[in-house]
């Protein structure tokens, strides 16, 4: 009798085996489909064959759903295309007017940005905040410069002034995943909180910020939340704010810093420059940012010698953290980048119409399939299909930058694909080879589930391991 019950079993396996790709597909699509999780939802999912592009399986796939950060896949292959993966930014350190004998500079001391998403951070070596500052002093010191009778010009305004692309909400922009773009980007525009937490329903005190932001107010009105609650830390600002609300609950066992959104960051990089230099007994007396004269309709004169110009890393090393740590800053970067590579304004529509008319013309894909607002995937506005962006995936194999831009994707559930989440938003999209050899490339998207995420994703992945 055990071995009949035995023999069935591998009976079964073998059908379940035999069965072709696209109906084992079809059949995990179906059940994932009609779970409750998703009984007032919405679901997509696109597979085609990444050496040829034929379909393989469809469902909805040309339903414009919300991507969340799945879009990052299409903005950094859009910079791959306009911009170049050796791409770079470079920021200029600069004077103007003329050197007395005494030292004195009868002049401004002049940082001007080109939109460098790495500008201080501590992902790169070279760009780190502490090299970069001493990089200046040491630049500022050799010129013998021992007085700055001017200012500190921050000038940040190839970028414009709305930092923030449409469809961004409130509750995300005052937090590190919601840090607009900056010609002037310092540390990836975020600062960290570091709390102590108190009995709960009490207050968590704020202890320091790091680093120090003096020159920010900030309310805390966070309370201790019960054990397990984790972070419910909520940072409140808009952009050029000089008060930063702290709102929601602390975990009464969490041990971790929060981190929140730099209103202004060129008035910050501004301010670190200044402390330095006059750490170094170099005078230097105020400091003012481009956007700040352009409102008070003071001309900015150009430097009139540059004293430093910093390189940036390239553009494919950028991409690599980008898709890798879902860097929302950097998308919006590469939009406002590209916006200017192709001749136009530095803003976010120039951009991200840019990025629709490449993929028009490149692939045919209907711009109407592509209703999208920012670069990150960060606004819940975004529409976009799981065709097109299983089309555009598929097309890149072909690259000769494809090897790097793979690499750039990380690997979740054993699975080489970038992620997607916001509220009540979980989406997927990446290469895949199957147990036949098959190369196959896939966006997943699902909208508007109920209950939790994990599950959700669970749900997801189970689906998507008929693709192994």
């Amino acid at each position: 009798m055990r071995n009949i019950l035995c023999f069935f079993l591998i009976l079964c396996n073998c059908n379940v085996s035999a069965q072709p790709l696209e109906q084992r597909i079809a059949n995990a699509y179906k059940k994932f489909a009609n779970d409750q999780q998703l009984a007032f939802g919405s679901a997509s999912l696109t597979v085609l064959n990444a050496e040829t592009g034929e379909v393989v399986f469809s469902e909805n796939g040309n339903m414009g759903l919300a991507s969340a950060s799945t879009l990052k896949t299409i903005t950094s292959a859009t910079a791959y295309h306009l911009l170049g993966k050796d791409f770079t930014w470079e920021t200029t350190l600069g004077y103007t007017g003329s050197l007395s004998a005494d030292g004195t500079l009868n002049g401004d001391l002049i940082i001007k940005g080109s939109g460098d998403p790495s500008l201080g951070s501590d992902r790169y070596e070279q760009s780190r905040s502490e090299v970069i500052l001493k990089r200046w002093v040491e630049a500022v010191s050799k010129t013998g410069i021992k007085k700055i009778g001017g200012r500190i010009i921050a000038d940040d305004r190839l970028f414009g002034t709305q930092t923030m692309p449409g469809g961004w909400t409130w509750q995300d922009m005052g937090n590190y995943y919601g840090a607009g773009p900056s010609a002037l980007t310092w540390r990836e525009n975020q600062f960290d909180l570091i709390f102590r937490s108190g009995a709960v329903g009490q207050p968590a005190a704020l202890v320091r910020t790091e680093p120090n932001m003096g020159y920010l107010k900030i309310v805390n009105e966070v309370t201790t939340g019960k054990s397990g609650t984790g972070d419910n830390v909520y940072a409140y600002s808009g952009p050029y704010a000089n008060i930063i609300y702290l709102r929601g609950t602390y975990g009464i066992d969490l041990k971790k810093a929060i981190s929140a959104s730099v209103p202004d960051p060129a008035t910050d990089i501004a301010n670190n420059l200044k402390a330095r230099l006059n750490a170094r007994g170099i005078s230097v007396e105020s400091s003012i940012t481009g956007r700040e004269l352009v409102a008070e309709n003071v001309p900015i004169r150009s430097a009139e010698k540059i004293l430093d110009t910093y390189t940036s890393p390239t553009l494919e090393k950028i991409v690599y953290w980008f898709n890798q740590k879902s860097i929302n800053l950097y998308g919006e970067h590469l939009v406002k980048s590209i916006a200017l590579k192709q001749g136009k304004e530095a803003t976010t529509p120039d951009g991200v119409e840019a990025i629709k008319d490449f993929w028009n013309k490149k692939l045919g894909i209907d711009k109407d399939a592509m209703n999208i607002y920012d670069g990150s995937g960060l606004s819940p506005a975004n529409r976009i299909t799981t065709m097109s962006m299983a089309q555009i995936l598929q097309s890149l194999k072909k690259e000769p930058w494809f090897g790097s831009y793979y690499e750039s994707l990380p690997v979740y559930n054993n699975m080489r694909m970038k992620s997607g989440s916001i509220s009540d938003v979980i989406a997927y999209a990446g290469y895949q080879t199957s147990s036949t050899g098959t190369p196959l490339v896939f966006s997943v998207m699902m909208n508007n589930y109920s209950g939790s995420s994990s599950s959700a994703r669970q749900k997801l992945f189970s689906m998507l391991d008929v693709l192994k």
